[in-house]
This record gives C-alpha cells, structure tokens and sequence, in this order.
C-alpha cells in the first residue's frame, strides 16, 4: 500500500465527518467517542500530508483538498455502503430507545422530538411508555426518565427540572356566569385531583395548596380524581375543573393559552421529588447517550415552548 493508502476505516471517518462538518455528530453516527474521530482524523492528515479540514472552536469546513476527497470518493463509499447493507439485508441507521412515562413523553417529549430529529436525522427513535423502573439489563432501553427521587443503584441520574405546583384552568372557565378571583371562589368549582400511585405524602395536593391560600370555603376533596396527570391536565383543558398542574407539564399548554393560572401562588416541591434522566453508568458517556442527555438539558434551559 502506498503512503496514501491510509486504510478505509480512515477513509469512511473522513467521508462521515465531512458530510456532517462535526466530529461530535460523526462520533454518534460511528458510535465512537469525538475524541477517536479526531484522533483518526488527524492521523489521516499526518498520512497524507495535508489538511482535510479547517478547524475552530465554533466551525468546521473542508480544505481544498478535503473537497476533493470527498468528491472523488463519495461514489465509490456509497457504491460499498450499498453493497454492505445488501449484504446485512439491513440498514446502516442507529435505533434509539426512551423508556418514560405517558404524561412526560405526552407533554414534553413527544412534542419537542421534531427538534432533536432535525439535529440527528439518521436516529431511528423508539418512545417506550411504562410507569416502571427500567430494567435496563433485560430491556433494550438506552435512557429513561422517571419521577422520583433520583437515587437508583449503577445508574447516572440528572435531574431535568425545579418543579412548582399552582391551579391551572381552562381560560373559558374566568369568563363563565361563576367568576374565579379569589381562592375561596373555588367552591363553586370542580376540583381536579391526581390520585397517583407513585405520589408521597409530600406531593402538593389541594388541601395543601388551599391551606396556604387560606381559603377554607372549598372541600378539598370533592371533585374529579384521574390516576395520571395527562387525564387531570386534559380535563382542565377541556373546562371540566381546575387542577394542579407542575411546571414541567403545563408550560406548553400556559405558552399557547390552552391553559391559564387563576392565582400567582405556587407551591414548591421538596427537591428530592422530580423528572429525572437516567442511564447506565457504564454507558451513560456513550455518545447517543451523551447527545440525548445534552439536548434535553439544553431544551430545558432554553425554556422554549413547542
């Protein structure tokens, strides 16, 4: 082999990192670490005795020589990719599992997906929806987010959100024969409560939350009682009550107007008590992993609505 003949393997990171101009992305793609692409890249160029790419802290392009490389190869590379996945009888797409549960992926997730697909085209995602602790030794889960107090034996665990409880309503219900000004006007409505299984007795309910209204005219345990906080948010949708709703679920539905607070007050969750993400923690810097956890922090501290 000649001095040029750097291998295929070096040939193929180039070809993956040039198309995407990130090795942060190629190393997805390649499920490698950033740091092995750069590595390889670098000892391509020392092969070849020229630069491929012109690198900075905020962007990447090809040299001169790096556009002709990829030019000249690009046919032949996807000529082998072809024959390779004809071969397999399969694809060259990565597959990615959430495991989480049905009022975070409805309310969140779900609707911010379009966001992380965008970014990462070639990830073929699969939402798992399940109340339960992943077993992640018998399931085929990457990450999962659950609500809890975050402390799980061999898992990384980051919390995603500083929870606040407040009522939350329909808008159409401050404009009925009723008015809702006050928090003992709530009487002449219909209360919205979670019976949840996973709820501790700290949670914010209404007699809490009517206690540090001071408002005694409402019972606090009359109304409506759903097991899942979508069916309780849903409900206050649809002008049925007024609920509790917690920040991380209602932010969507306040940003757009589907849903309003009738009162300021709020009610702060003990910290121990939130979404978290969890994985693995052999695996939790894999680079999926790693590029999920990093767009869901990002999302979060965006504050951005869908």
């Amino acid at each position: 082999m000649s001095k040029s003949g750097a291998g295929l393997g070096a040939l193929w990171t180039f070809a993956v990192a040039a198309r995407h101009l990130s090795f942060a992305k190629a190393a997805i793609e390649l499920d490698v670490t950033p740091a092995a692409v750069s590595s390889q890249i670098r000892a391509f160029e020392d092969r070849l005795g020229t630069r491929l790419f012109f690198r900075t802290s905020r962007s990447m392009k090809l040299t001169h020589a790096g556009e002709e490389l990829l030019e000249s190869t690009s046919g032949a590379l996807r000529t082998i990719d072809e024959a390779l996945r004809r071969a397999a009888n399969t694809t060259q797409r990565m597959s990615f599992t959430v495991s989480s549960g049905s009022s975070f992926a409805a309310k969140w997730l779900v609707p911010r997906l379009p966001r992380f697909r965008q970014q990462f085209p070639d990830i073929d995602m699969r939402i798992d929806i399940s109340d339960t602790l992943a077993d992640f030794s018998r399931q085929e889960i990457d990450v999962a987010i659950r609500f809890g107090r975050g402390a799980y034996a061999g898992l990384r665990s980051d919390r995603l959100f500083v929870e606040d409880v407040f009522p939350i309503c329909s808008p159409q219900l401050l404009h009925g024969p009723v008015p809702l000004r006050e928090p003992d006007d709530l009487q002449y409505f219909t209360l919205i409560h979670l019976d949840w299984h996973s709820q501790d007795s700290m949670w914010p309910d209404w007699r809490m939350w009517l206690m540090a209204a001071k408002a005694d005219k409402p019972d606090p345990t009359r109304g409506l009682h759903f097991s899942q906080s979508i069916m309780t948010l849903q409900a206050a949708v649809d002008g049925q009550g007024v609920a509790l709703g917690n920040t991380s679920l209602v932010g969507d539905d306040l940003a757009a107007g589907r849903l309003v607070r009738p009162f300021d007050l709020s009610l702060k969750i003990a910290p121990e008590f939130a979404y978290h993400l969890v994985a693995p923690r052999a695996k939790a810097d894999k680079p999926m992993i790693k590029a999920f956890r990093d767009w869901v922090l990002a999302e979060i501290a965006s504050g951005k609505a869908v």
